[in-house]
């Protein structure tokens, strides 16, 4: 069994030192991507959260009304 890093496409698995340069750049540029989309989700999730303690905030500093 081989301890070299594959990556699976379409359900094909690949070694990666077996991938053409580009294919290496390409996937590169995924990875890259991949964080990007993951730090922007962490992002959302945080603005989210700051966005109901605000609500919360306003709620409670509006005037009672009955």
């Amino acid at each position: 069994m081989s301890d070299q890093p594959k990556i699976t496409i379409d359900d094909k698995e690949y070694l990666i030192e077996d991938l053409s340069d580009e294919a290496k750049t390409q996937l590169g540029n995924m990875n890259i991507v991949d964080q990007k989309i993951a730090n922007l989700e962490q992002e959302v999730a945080i603005m989210k959260t700051a966005r109901n303690t605000y609500a919360q905030a306003l709620a409670a500093a509006l005037p009672q009304k009955n």
